[in-house]
């Protein structure tokens, strides 16, 4: 009843803001009975949804649900709804594409999970059935992503946009004031612009239906032993499916059950180099194993990614179960980040709002003086309420959102042309704040390939001199760790996988062949030494029964080699250093192993250990596959090291001096060798060549003593760190550079980043603020950095390869992938371009479309105020703007220039300042009050010498406009509030330091100069149509109007003196200001307390003990 009585106004409001029906409507109750729940996504967006109910006994019980494993729901609820309390009912709600069921064990909604919840490897070899499709979309819904049709798309974000409401009132209104062609024409460019963003956001629309849409048909094992083709839209998770020998688009998340695969993962990671996949561990370890979708990437084929080979060893057929379908998949997340993408939390939008809400309280005093005015000059009461109306339309610009997005807009379509895309164009905004950004090492500031430097073999114990031709080695374990640890495969007979594997074989002269039956036993590859006239003849061939692809968790790989015309097999072992030889035998490791792997690393190199033993109880395929990792990798021999030069790119230095210049701090983030890293840093100037470099290293608990941190300086180290011979030693470094005794200027990490948590509760926050690399970090330590640089308060920026670290890429405030895709899931921006090149460039765009949006916010709503104060003083004598008068405003010269303005492209040059991210500050409050100020005396002038002058005729107060059109007053302040929107656009488009130079926007400035041209053309002879059509009052004194033009010359010239002054003048104080105030973000306050700290932080080569206090302190 309430919706019919106000025309439906109430159920847009609802739409609005969702948690007003519900206390409208709704009582609270408890989670578990809840018809309703409003989701707290941000503080301005709290979307509604309904609670469904069902009935689970219909479910058909093939596969239990593994609801043991189900995470949280990661939203707030707020408001909770119920009509009955159900028992023995599934309740379940609808958010963002995925499901979140009510688990009474929780008490909480939680995401539907999938196989990969909860349940083991073993599990997942056992499951061969999977549901029928009416279970599936009862539990998971549809596998792919719906189409929307054109009602769907219009209604909730078009035509229910506050703003389109607004438009329509707006034109309601001028109808009702006569203003039929100025109504007439504001209909028409909101069709045509509510058609061209249902086009575009039909279009896109359609390309992720494109993208999501991968209905291919797969071949599907059934319970009973047959097979059967069905469309990949039709699969659930728990089918077993197989996978065919030339390869195939993987329409789902599948874990690997059987044979090998060679993927190709750059829509998911951005790396292009195939990957190997191997089988999901079987026998007793699976039992144990829970399967995670990131622990086994190894063993895991993602949505989206493309089989290049697969290849069975077991039986005829490779083999694979379905884990994920749908949004649940690696391909689901990268359109779910796209239709749904992380909300921006940015302060100039959060600004924005806010002034849009004192625009309207400033329309609001408006309209109560329109009132008054009216009444006073006796206007009827119908009159009265269209001109109070017709004012708010005035000084709340409708077309203020859209205008701020043309910034945005420019710089990415500039990027793009630099090979530069971006899935989230709110972040661009967001790079014009970059303050630190993150770099990967290999692949990103070092080429991703790695050409093999030489080996340093083992005698008695004792380390040789480095051997540069490895295939001059003798036949033994060195040289077949060398030819058989890898993960090299054949397509199309040409060797393909990871560049480090491929330089390694091609170093030795040995080639994958055709598996032979020489071995005795199936065996996965068989690899052949050179022909005899190359190398010695006492080389025979490898065969690999099974591999243990590379973790980056455990920084290792491993292989089970047979030997022809032997009985046992062995296991090679190749891997960082340090894990390496924690996992040989103590004995087998040399006293001098920390000196020999610091002379290596600290000149650039790669180095990588390499280890074996023998497994006197594999003989067979078979046996090999049932032993676990664990036991494979354990008591080994230590054989000695794998040297590898990593080249540094081109580009990195210059980019690296560029953003150092800039004051935007570098840091690299790797899992590679801590001295490694520290001379890479050192090669592209992120620890500049006169600064010393100083080692933190931590050790965890012991029984006898808390854990302790000690900063050594380099030159006063014996090696990265003491390596401690056993499989679950832990270890903690870092590297620190420092400009002068005691002053430090940043730092280099730890490996193990955990212990921060674990055990170590030092002042990791001073140690964060001057960190420069980090070295050893795993995945899942390099988000956790991320986001402990977020807590500071810096803006982070993220530039990988995407190959270990998209979860620091999405943490990131900025990430930016190096992938030939268009689009990634690792990260909101993608460059074609495989260097580091690019950050600098989406930061000088960043900055620019700061700027722009700025500028454009900052036009608009002064437009809105010179126009707000004309009319005001208009109606002061009853009269107003003509029809045609305020389209000339609207359209020709704001509309035009609001939309050209941001075409000015970013600064050449990467300057030290950065622009201002908040519109509730200072300088721009200060502008805005001055502008207004200023454009009101100019108004005000101008009109009060109109009316002094010996030709002026009072208009008659009887007569309402338009009706008393044309006149003097109306038709001098038309001529005087022209110039002011051309004035205040120019002064506005401010160009050096973050933007070109106006005259580079050669289009805005030839606008500009016939905008120009053609005002002073009405100022001066305004004859014919025009002046009809635009009813100006013809003036005869020259002198006059030329006056006219001269006080429109002094406005443009104090404009630009008051922009000049607070951009320079204020700015500067603003600045002083700042230095004797504390700063609001964190690590400006820890950088000054650690410059004031005496004695210097931190202490050198003292031991530095965690405490409960101080753990406590710091967290």
């Amino acid at each position: 009843a309430c919706s019919v009585l106000t025309a439906g106004l109430l159920l847009v409001l609802f739409h609005w803001k969702p948690s007003l029906e519900v206390q409208a409507k709704c009582k609270p109750c408890a989670l578990g009975q809840a018809d309703w729940v409003i989701i707290r996504v941000s503080p301005q967006k709290c979307p509604g949804v309904w609670v469904w109910a069902l009935d689970p006994s219909h479910l058909h019980p093939l596969i239990p649900l593994p609801w043991r494993g189900l995470p949280l729901c990661p939203t707030n609820t707020l408001f909770l709804i119920s009509r009955s309390a159900q028992k023995n009912i599934l309740r379940y709600y609808l958010f963002e594409g995925m499901r979140y069921i009510w688990i009474e064990r929780r008490q909480a909604f939680c995401k539907v999970s999938v196989l990969d919840e909860g349940w083991t490897c073993a599990d997942l070899h056992l499951s061969q059935a999977g549901l029928d499709q009416q279970d599936h979309n009862t539990r998971w819904g549809s596998t792919i992503l719906p189409s929307q049709n054109l009602l769907s798309l219009l209604v909730p974000f078009q035509v229910l946009n506050p703003f389109y409401i607004f438009q329509v009132f707006s034109i309601v209104l001028w109808v009702c004031d006569a203003y039929y062609y100025y109504a007439a024409c504001i209909f028409l460019i909101s069709t045509i612009s509510l058609g061209l963003s249902l086009y575009e956001t039909r279009k896109q629309s359609t390309t992720l239906q494109t993208m999501a849409k991968m209905s291919v048909g797969v071949r599907v094992h059934r319970p009973n032993g047959e097979e059967m083709v069905v469309s990949s839209a039709d699969l659930v998770p728990g089918d077993c499916i197989s996978l065919p020998v030339d390869g195939m688009l993987v329409p789902c998340d599948a874990a690997l059950l059987t044979g090998e695969c060679m993927v190709n993962e750059s829509m998911l990671t951005g790396e292009s180099v195939p990957v190997m996949k191997t089988p999901l561990p079987a026998g007793s370890q699976a039992a144990s194993t829970v399967y995670s979708p990131e622990e086994h990437r190894r063993h895991t084929l993602f949505c989206g990614t493309q089989v290049i080979q697969a290849k069975s060893y077991v039986g005829r057929e490779v083999l694979a179960v379905v884990t994920r379908t749908g949004f649940c998949t690696a391909k689901g997340d990268l359109i779910s980040s796209i239709l749904y993408p992380k909300p921006v939390s940015f302060k100039f939008y959060k600004d924005a709002v806010k002034f849009v809400l004192f625009l309207s309280i400033l329309a609001f005093i408006g309209t109560l003086y329109s009132i008054l005015i009216l009444v006073k000059n006796q206007v009827p009461v119908g009159q009265i309420i269209i001109r109070a109306l017709d004012l708010v339309t005035v000084i709340v610009p409708p077309a203020l959102p859209a205008a701020m997005t043309v910034g945005t807009i420019y710089a990415q379509n500039r990027l793009k042309k630099q090979g530069i895309f971006c899935i989230s164009p709110p972040r661009i905004n967001l790079c014009g704040k970059i303050r630190l950004v993150c770099f990967d090492k290999t692949g990103t500031l070092t080429e991703e390939g790695l050409d093999v430097w030489g080996v340093v073999a083992l005698e008695n114990n004792h380390f040789m001199p480095l051997i540069h031709e490895p295939r001059c080695l003798p036949a033994g374990p060195l040289l077949y760790s060398l030819a058989a640890c890898h993960t090299v495969s054949l397509l199309r007979a040409q060797p393909v996988g990871d560049p480090v594997d491929l330089k390694m074989v091609e170093s030795t002269g040995w080639v994958r062949q055709a598996v032979g039956k020489q071995f005795g036993t199936k065996v996965l590859a068989v690899m052949k030494p050179p022909p005899e006239e190359e190398q010695p003849r006492d080389r025979s061939p490898v065969g690999i029964l099974r591999r243990f692809p590379f973790s980056s968790t455990l920084q290792r790989m491993s292989v089970l080699v047979k030997v022809p015309g032997e009985a046992s097999a062995h296991v090679y072992v190749k891997g960082a250093p340090e894990m390496v030889a924690s996992l040989c035998r103590k004995e087998t490791v040399p006293v001098d192993f920390s000196q020999m792997l610091r002379y290596y690393t600290t000149d650039g190199f790669r180095v990588l250990g390499l280890a074996c033993k023998p497994l006197s109880t594999v003989t067979t395929f078979e046996e090999a596959l049932q032993l676990p990792r664990d036991a494979v990798e354990s008591s080994l021999t230590f054989l000695g090291f794998l040297v590898m030069k990593n080249v540094l790119k081109p580009e990195s230095a210059p980019v690296i001096h560029l953003l150092r210049n800039a004051n935007i701090r570098p840091v690299m983030v790797t899992g590679d060798n801590m001295l490694t890293a520290v001379n890479v840093a050192r090669s592209c100037r992120m620890v500049e060549p006169k600064e010393r470099v100083i080692f933190v290293t931590a050790s965890p608990p012991s029984h006898d003593k808390p854990a302790t941190l000690k900063f050594i300086l380099a030159e006063h180290s014996q090696g990265e760190e003491q390596v401690e011979v056993s499989p679950k030693a832990t270890f903690w470094g870092g590297v620190w550079k420092a400009q002068a005794a005691g002053h430090l200027a940043g730092l280099a990490f730890p490996r193990v980043w955990g212990l921060r948590y674990k055990h170590v509760a030092f002042p990791s926050l001073q140690i964060l603020i001057r960190a420069t690399v980090f070295a050893r970090m795993s995945p899942d330590q390099k988000t956790q950095l991320v986001c402990s640089l977020q807590e500071l308060n810096y803006c982070v920026g993220m530039c990988g390869d995407g190959a270990n670290d998209c979860g620091a890429l999405k943490a990131a405030d900025v990430g930016i992938s190096l992938s030939e895709a268009e689009a990634s899931v690792a990260s909101p921006f993608t460059s074609c371009v495989a260097n580091i090149e690019c950050v600098p460039t989406v930061i000088r765009e960043g900055r620019c479309s700061l700027v722009t949006s700025f500028g454009v916010f900052k036009y608009m709503a002064l437009y809105s105020l010179v126009q707000f104060v004309s009319v005001l003083l208009l109606y002061t004598i009853n009269t107003n703007l003509s029809d045609f008068q305020f389209l000339f405003f609207d359209l020709i010269i704001t509309t035009t220039v609001a939309v050209l303005m941001g075409r000015t492209g970013p600064a050449q040059e990467l300057g030290v300042e950065r622009p201002q991210g908040a519109l509730i500050s200072v300088l721009v409050l200060g502008s805005l009050v001055l502008q207004t100020a200023l454009l009101i005396t100019v108004q005000v002038l101008s009109y009060f010498i109109t009316i002094s002058q010996s030709w002026y005729v009072p208009l008659n107060s009887t007569v309402t406009a338009p009706q008393n059109l044309p006149n003097y007053e109306n038709t001098v302040l038309f001529c005087v509030t022209g110039f002011q929107y051309l004035i205040l656009a120019v002064a506005m488009s401010k160009g050096y330091p973050f933007r070109e130079p106006l005259y580079t926007n050669v289009l805005f400035l030839v606008v500009l100069i016939l905008l120009f041209g053609l005002m002073i053309w009405l100022t001066l002879y305004p004859l014919g149509f025009p002046k009809t059509l635009l009813k100006l009052q013809g003036i005869d004194d020259l002198n006059f109007k030329l006056l006219l033009l001269g006080i429109a010359a002094l406005n443009f010239f104090t404009a630009f003196v008051l922009e000049t002054a607070l951009d320079h003048g204020l700015l500067s104080c603003l600045r002083k200001l700042r230095r004797k105030k504390a700063s609001k973000k964190l690590f400006k306050r820890l950088e000054k307390e650690l410059s004031q700290q005496q004695p210097p932080w931190p202490p050198l080569n003292e031991p530095l003990f965690a405490t409960p206090k101080m753990s406590i302190a710091m967290r």
